[in-house]
């Protein structure tokens, strides 16, 4: 049962980097590849109906691990509780700014909060789970440099995926230039881990660089995801040998009774989750277009005799 749970709460983060990825992303790139109210307003429609449910995955993941691993929660979140405050008041500010930009009479103060909401937690999760690793300041920071190049790129395949015209045109333009850093980055970042899925995360992101040159985003988006998705499997196998200094995944998990009523909530709960969300993402699939502006009515003179 511990090993179970241990897998979950990697599938749940997993999940989470995958799908909150491109929502930094995009959140982070809709200034530099829109040009008018009407490109940004296209660029944010492609995260407007995901977003907020993206964002479930981090409080079940979070949920599960004070559940199944409550040593394992209480060290991390204490130990990092700086970091993980910005993360929570970068989601919100990027929420507010999310819902409230299309309430407002000048939505640039809703922009700027969408662009420092996607920034601090794209770069705050990698520097955390790095620090979790290696326990060192420049092992952090080139977490997170590697976790915001990956986001941006991510995003950027996501925008070339999922709009057309100028919006498409610079979104791919701007993931080339992204693949540009991430790649090197990646490289760094990755290769002390020298395991397996490590080195395939690397290879998913040069595919992706070949594949979007090619204007093939749909697989391009499949190999940033993959990417992402072999770079948090060698992080929890890592995690697996030791969550943190000098505690065992053994010492840190709850134990057998609330294992097992877990994995009924968890076997009863999960699916409807997934189906709903998988539904979701099947309603939204098209791509996003911008809205023609109708034609000003010309103004009518009455005239009185």
């Amino acid at each position: 049962m511990i090993e179970l749970w241990f897998v979950i709460i990697a599938f749940l983060w997993t999940g989470y980097f995958v799908l909150e990825g491109f929502d930094f992303g995009v959140g982070m790139l809709a200034p530099i590849v829109s040009r008018s109210a009407e490109q940004r307003r296209q660029s944010l429609q492609t995260i407007g109906p995901v977003w907020d449910g993206n964002e479930v995955w981090l409080i079940t993941a979070v949920g599960a691990m004070f559940a199944a691993f409550p040593a394992w929660y209480a060290g991390v979140f204490s130990t990092f509780y700086l970091p993980v405050t910005l993360v929570l008041v970068g989601l919100i500010v990027r929420g507010v700014g999310l819902e409230w930009r299309g309430k407002v009479t000048d939505p640039r103060w809703c922009d700027l909060g969408i662009v420092v909401g996607s920034v601090l937690p794209a770069f705050l999760w990698g520097a955390i789970f790095a620090d979790l690793l290696y326990d060192s300041l420049p092992a952090a920071l080139l977490g997170g440099a590697f976790t915001l190049a990956v986001c941006a790129l991510h995003g950027a395949v996501f925008l070339a995926l999922k709009t057309t015209g100028p919006v498409r045109r610079r979104a791919r333009a701007v993931a080339l230039a992204a693949s540009g850093v991430a790649i090197p980055v990646a490289v760094a970042a990755l290769s002390s881990l020298g395991t397996l899925p490590a080195l395939a995360a690397m290879g998913s992101l040069a595919a992706a660089t070949a594949l979007i040159w090619r204007r093939r985003e749909g697989w391009a988006f499949t190999a940033t995801a993959g990417a992402i998705v072999l770079t948090t499997l060698a992080v929890f196998m890592e995690l697996r040998l030791q969550p943190l200094p000098g505690l065992t995944l053994t010492e840190a998990a709850s134990g057998p009774y609330t294992l097992t009523m877990l994995s009924w909530i968890g076997l009863i709960a999960l699916p409807f989750v997934l189906v709903y969300q998988g539904w979701t993402y099947w309603v939204f699939r098209k791509r996003v277009r911008v809205e023609a502006t109708p034609p000003e009515r010309p103004v009518q003179v009455v005239r009185s005799h």
